[in-house]
């Protein structure tokens, strides 16, 4: 396998929350990691776009039937977990804005996490077997919809949860109309080849706070000031049955959904089989596993049904 990378991970490349200022420093890893171009599932241009920009929207990748069924599925998923810990609510309306751990709750959802449509894309950009590191549905609900702050995926994965390198990457569903209005995700292009170390160590239990709104992790004013003059923005946007597929440390974030359309997507992080998480780079112990898997890691196309799986770890 082309830029294999495996055992022991001794050495903190992307260095974060352990200085008094933060550093900009060059990618040690590449984005993508198959060393042909040619891919079944990946036009040429479309692999030099994600190459350079380090995001990729595709409309209309599922139907209306599908995301009839996902929707309803992930309404299903919203009430039932109302009082679980990996439900995670507005904090000032009480609404829900993420449920976690889809892919062990959801059987439609497992199915489609393994579905060719987009396990194929994440093992060949990734030249591996993907796992599932988190999954969740986010929802931005009409006029209540709060911000997701300006972040690198990667850089909370490293510090808190102990992925070493950046050999993963995100894929949202679009499960209603994403808009310019309704607080659609934006992103940074190009950011994803410079690391941002963030300053602040990691508190405690950090993640029950910066779910709901993240303060460490975040990259300085004047890094993100900088980065963005440099690549500028971009918010793809596009009918419900879209995908985004972005880079583990592609900068990201959201505004506030004022508007009376809510906003919803399904959200499946791929990690390669040889990028498993090791100890927290910066934090005294590691996330829940509903944050990011540590346990029975297996390769989503040969996770077992739910059922299956659930039995198996009752015996």
């Amino acid at each position: 396998m082309p830029n294999d990378i495996s055992g022991d991970f001794p050495t903190d490349i992307y260095r974060s929350r352990k200085d008094s200022i933060p550093h900009i420093i060059d990618r040690a890893d590449p984005v993508i990691w198959s060393d042909s171009g040619n891919s079944r599932v990946l036009s040429h241009e479309q692999q030099d776009f994600y190459e350079q920009n380090g995001y990729l929207f595709i409309e209309n990748v599922f139907s209306a039937d599908e995301i009839a069924t996902l929707r309803r599925e992930a309404e299903a998923l919203r009430k039932a977990g109302e009082t679980e810990e990996d439900v995670i609510r507005e904090a000032s309306s009480n609404a829900v804005r993420s449920v976690f751990r889809i892919h062990e709750k959801n059987q439609t959802y497992l199915n489609l996490m393994a579905d060719d449509r987009l396990a194929a894309i994440a093992e060949h950009l990734l030249a591996d077997d993907v796992y599932i590191h988190q999954s969740r549905v986010n929802f931005k609900p009409a006029f209540k919809g709060k911000e997701f702050y300006w972040h690198s995926d990667f850089e909370t994965w490293h510090t808190e949860d102990g992925m070493p390198r950046m050999r993963a990457l995100s894929m949202s569903i679009t499960l209603s109309e994403n808009t310019p209005y309704n607080g659609p995700l934006m992103l940074v292009p190009g950011s994803h080849k410079k690391f941002i170390s963030c300053v602040g160590e990691t508190p405690d239990d950090n993640y029950k706070n910066s779910l709901k709104a993240q303060e460490y992790g975040t990259p300085d004013q004047e890094s993100l000031t900088a980065m963005i003059r440099k690549h500028g923005l971009a918010a793809p946007t596009g009918p419900a049955g879209s995908v985004l597929i972005f880079d583990c440390n592609t900068l990201h974030g959201s505004g506030n959904n004022i508007t009376p359309f809510p906003r919803s997507n399904a959200f499946f992080v791929y990690n390669s089989m040889k990028n498993r998480v090791v100890a927290p780079f910066a934090a005294k112990s590691p996330r829940p596993d509903f944050l990011a898997t540590r346990d029975n890691i297996r390769p989503i196309r040969s996770r077992p049904n739910i059922a299956t799986a659930r039995l198996h770890a009752a015996e």
